[in-house]
């Protein structure tokens, strides 16, 4: 029978007044015990008030903006004697099974070989020479397959290697030792202002490109894979003709052509408007720049031009940077650019871009009303498209939607068998490691082994500073789709190696299945948080509960202690803070 019952602020230690910053439930929500109710925010750390009871929420005390001390009254609900949540558990039947599997392979059709002559022929060949296509074509060719390998630029490694992943990381190092050093100040540790000399900076940047990429040109003539650097459109089911007039024949292809920037409509040809491609040439370091969208990797290049001493300002079109990332992953790092960068607009549109003689003229419409300012740079970062649709797929059956994804199967076949699609074109998120173990699949299904896709999870990070890294279920989803789970949050400020480090601003929490303690999910800010996310992806794919991360003694003084420290605050046996829980 409910009967209704005040949800309080729980001791809150030394803290008082401590300001309500986000309210996380609504009239009308059923709430479970150890539910998040309400954010708090001190000058330490976050952190997030629970549930006492269960129940249905029928009053919402607190707002954005109150402050609360221990015992204040956050909601009040209709309590219920239990807290159960109904089993999801859905069991099919094996005939059921086979129906679904023969359903979703109705469209699959197999292709003979055609007669006729063409100037290549291979067992396999493989389209881009990104992660996910070195990566399928040396395991092919480890497989015993006769192997040709194509790609449109100069050199392998494609987007990632040249102007991608390790470029863009090249100078976040950079960056991250500016701001370390200048950091030090505070510390008792001086340095004068850094000598930027970006052709310097360049040079170094691209001769890290070049040894990876040769490294790839040596690995693929050990493993006599023949490289063609031509761009390739399909013929044929079996065929595809190159833009050098070359053909080549196969008896399976793998589809690896990645994707490429989105572009704004209408932009001026003005070479002071960059995509980010164009911003790794640091060609100049301008005085103020925009970065159009909040997303991963603008602001990732955000981070470099602002160390090297551009006045930044960013603009995102929907209400959040880093959209879709939990929140409070996000709000840490937002503290810290809040002071670095000269604006940053949320909810704002870019309405027209156009070239002047002073600058670049961008005209925004955002919630106050609109307004025009001048930026000496303009990087465009609004996502990447799939090349899907570039390869004149539809010749050789494959169907492809009209954001150029190619759909697969768990053995990365599309719909024509013989015909593979991995990475950035095959759906799912735009990540080199996700590309690299799709193309294994792919190459020993290609050589007629036994492989399927099975990842439960695939971990992101944006290597922003602090980093931020994320796998497994986010709360963003599990709210969204009505998933009960528990979470355990540390603020790095408990951890001795980060207060050593002097970045005690981030935290990591873990989210566990409420019955059994099996990890979900896990989230984590700071430095190296891109490291750490592994152990956290491991114990999801592993099945791991609370009492494996706990119990597994980690080194000490370490920021991977806080994972241990997560869990053990999810089991009640934690230490480090004064966080007691009711087993």
């Amino acid at each position: 029978m409910a009967k209704q019952q005040k949800l309080v602020v729980p001791d809150l230690g030394d803290f008082e007044d401590v300001e309500v910053i986000e309210v996380l439930v609504a009239v009308g929500d059923s709430v479970a015990v150890e539910d998040s109710l309400v954010t708090l925010e001190t000058d330490k750390a976050t952190m997030d008030i629970p549930a006492s009871h269960a129940g249905v929420v029928t009053e919402i005390a607190v707002a954005v903006g109150n402050k609360v001390n221990a015992g204040d009254t956050v909601a009040s609900i209709d309590a219920t004697d239990t807290d159960e949540q109904p089993d999801r558990t859905v069991v099919i039947s094996p005939d059921e099974q086979k129906e679904i599997l023969e359903a979703a392979s109705k469209d699959r059709v197999s292709v003979p070989t055609p007669s006729g002559n063409t100037t290549h022929h291979a067992d396999l060949v493989v389209i881009g020479a990104g992660p996910g296509g070195y990566t399928a074509a040396f395991r092919a060719a480890d497989l015993g397959l006769k192997v040709i390998l194509l790609e449109r630029w100069p050199m392998l490694g494609g987007v990632c290697l040249n102007v991608g992943c390790i470029p863009s990381k090249a100078l976040l190092h950079v960056a991250n030792v500016i701001e370390e050093a200048a950091s030090m100040s505070a510390h008792g540790v001086k340095f004068g202002a850094p000598e930027i000399d970006s052709g310097a900076l360049r040079e170094w940047k691209n001769k890290v490109v070049e040894r990876l990429t040769g490294g790839l040109t040596q690995l693929a003539k050990q493993r006599k894979v023949q490289v063609i650097h031509a761009a390739a459109k399909f013929s044929s089911p079996k065929s595809l003709k190159l833009d050098n007039g070359e053909t080549v024949g196969f008896d399976k292809c793998i589809i690896a052509a990645g994707s490429e920037p989105a572009m704004l409509p209408g932009l001026p040809d003005d070479p002071r408007i960059v995509d980010s491609t164009g911003a790794l040439e640091l060609d100049p370091v301008p005085d103020n720049m925009l970065v159009v969208g909040g997303g991963i990797i603008g602001l990732e290049m955000a981070c470099v031009y602002s160390a090297l001493g551009s006045r930044v300002s960013v603009v995102e079109l929907t209400d959040q940077l880093m959209p879709g990332t939990d929140k409070d992953l996000v709000r840490p790092f937002r503290k810290i650019v809040d002071k670095r960068y000269e604006k940053i607009m949320l909810g704002t549109k870019v309405a027209k871009i156009q070239a002047a003689k002073n600058g670049i003229e961008v005209l925004f419409e955002g919630k106050d009303g609109n307004s025009t300012e001048t930026f000496d740079k303009v990087l465009v970062s609004i996502g990447r498209r799939a090349n899907g649709d570039k390869l004149d797929a539809e010749k050789a059956g494959v169907k492809v939607d009209q954001r150029g994804i190619i759909a697969v199967n768990k053995q990365m076949q599309t719909n024509v068998e013989h015909i593979f699609a991995i990475g950035d074109l095959a759906g799912g998120p735009m990540l080199a490691h996700k590309a690299t173990h799709e193309a294994k699949v792919a190459a020993e299904v290609a050589a007629g082994e036994k492989s399927a896709f099975d990842a439960r999870t695939i971990p992101s990070v944006a290597y922003t500073d602090p980093e931020i890294a994320w796998v497994g279920l986010t709360e963003t989803d599990a709210k969204a789709d009505g998933i009960a789970y528990e979470k355990s949050q540390i603020p790095w400020a408990a951890s001795g190696r980060a207060l050593s480090l002097g970045r005690d601003e981030g935290f990591t929490k873990l989210l566990f299945e409420k019955a059994t303690g099996r990890v979900l999910g896990g989230g984590i800010v700071g430095p190296n948080a891109g490291d750490l996310i592994a152990e956290v992806g491991l114990a999801v794919e592993m099945g791991a509960d609370a009492a494996d991360l706990s119990l597994t003694i980690h080194p000490h003084p370490t920021l991977s202690e806080t994972i241990a420290f997560a869990a053990e605050a999810f089991e009640g046996t934690l230490t480090d803070l004064y966080m007691p829980k009711k087993r």
